[in-house]
């Protein structure tokens, strides 16, 4: 056995080592390569010495090797002569069977050639056309589709009463809420209401073209144009990062000419929102807002106006459901605008004895034109020491409040108020019953 495996792993050094061979000896191993090496030189030193110019190889000593190894291999393992003649049966046996299945094959294959043998002669004497790509064809897309603006919102029932007023015939009997007419009203011939499609289909496209320059395959499907900013819906091609789009917003202003741009994910479908600014922006009135429908339809306690939409609708929120507020921006971005609307938007809903105002202007610039009005709890605050005073007091009459609310088991300024209403309409007198034990073990 020993014999055998220095015989074959001599003979199996002589073969070519693989590209991916991970040993740095030959195949045969360490074993095999050395005896091959050894054996080739002293067979070429017996050549030598015999006088003879003969050139020995390497393979020619394996395959002298190769034979006698084989040899006993076949010896070593042990088969008796019908062993071996039953291995030769099984091989002969699956031989036939590939010889058939290989004869079969070729007969169908020249049966499948002779049909066309008369046509082959002719054609190998056409010359060959080398295939030649066809030149890529801009891709045709449906032009984008542009929304149109929604209309003017309806004019609210008390805006349309407040336009007949009556005469106060009796003076100084409750309190009346300003009258709309003190606002600026929109013109009634507005450019803004008109859509110019073709100059949002022109930037739709360029917008297209943009995109693609940055490696983002997709289509404009949809123009939404608005008052101030344009919303173009993007729809990205398969396998389009969402991130990635929203990275090159930058870029985009950038190419579109244009101050900043905005990009979002348009929530329960599947394009992305990218806002433009409009070249001409459409002025918001506050006395549009306050007179539509949809404001005074708002079932909030303490609505605000806060605008209009992308789409052109009011936006109208409940500032009772609203988180504590902080507004920042740089200087002309609109903080007092936006503060003056949510001021005003009280001020048209609420009397003095329903709505109270604590106002703190260090300034002296931006609220100091409501002094004097029946809401006010104090006169507008100026000083730091007196805001701080201010400030202080509403927190204790937070604190009275809410202690106040737990008292009768409720969870709001409504609920409390609901709760009073009640009582009196029943003639119930509120009390609380604590009760106390004595226990003398």
């Amino acid at each position: 056995m020993l014999i055998c495996l220095m015989l074959l792993s001599l003979s199996m050094s002589a073969l070519a080592i693989p590209s991916d061979w991970p040993l740095a000896t030959r195949l045969g191993g360490v074993a095999g390569t050395v005896m091959l090496e050894r054996s080739t030189a002293l067979v070429a030193e017996a050549i030598l010495a015999l006088g003879l110019d003969w050139t020995v190889k390497p393979w020619m000593v394996a395959l002298a090797a190769a034979v006698p190894g084989i040899a006993a291999l076949l010896t070593v393992l042990g088969l008796s002569l019908a062993e071996w003649k039953q291995f030769g049966q099984w091989i002969s046996g699956h031989a036939a069977r590939v010889h058939d299945v290989a004869r079969t094959g070729i007969n169908a294959v020249l049966g499948f050639v002779n049909r066309f043998a008369p046509a082959i002669p002719e054609r190998l004497n056409e010359p060959v056309e080398k295939p030649v790509r066809a030149p890529r064809k801009a891709k045709k897309t449906a032009a984008p589709k542009v929304a149109a603006k929604s209309p003017k919102p309806k004019t609210g029932r008390k805006a349309s009463a407040q336009r007949q007023r009556s005469l106060d015939l009796v003076p100084g009997e409750g309190f009346d809420l300003p009258p709309q007419e003190l606002l600026e009203s929109p013109p009634s011939n507005r450019g803004g209401d008109k859509v110019n499609k073709d100059s949002l289909q022109k930037n739709a496209r360029m917008l297209e073209t943009v995109l693609d320059d940055f490696g983002v395959r997709g289509e404009i499907t949809k123009v939404r144009p608005g008052p101030v900013v344009t919303l173009y819906e993007l729809e990205p091609a398969p396998g389009t990062k969402t991130s990635r789009v929203i990275g090159l917003s930058d870029d985009i202003a950038r190419s579109m000419s244009a101050v900043s741009v905005r990009v979002a994910v348009v929530p329960g479908r599947n394009v992305i929102g990218i806002e433009l600014p409009n070249v001409d922006r459409e002025m918001v009135y506050l006395r549009e807002l306050l007179g539509s429908e949809p404001f005074e339809r708002t079932s909030g306690k303490l609505n605000l106006a806060l605008g209009k939409d992308i789409g052109g609708v009011p936006v109208t929120v409940d500032l009772a459901r609203m988180p504590h507020l902080l507004i920042a921006g740089t200087t002309g971005s609109g903080k007092s605008v936006g503060i003056n609307t949510m001021i005003l938007s009280l001020l048209y809903q609420m009397g003095p004895d329903t709505c109270k105002f604590i106002m703190i202007d260090p300034k002296m610039l931006e609220l100091s034109v409501y002094e004097g009005i029946p809401h006010l709890l104090t006169p507008v605050v100026t000083e730091p020491a007196k805001a701080v005073m201010a400030l202080k007091w509403a927190v204790r009459e937070m604190e009275d409040r809410y202690r106040a609310m737990s008292q009768l088991g409720v969870r709001n300024i409504a609920g409390y108020n609901n709760r009073l209403a009640e009582a009196v309409k029943k003639g119930e007198e509120l009390t609380r019953r604590v009760q106390t034990g004595f226990d003398d073990d």
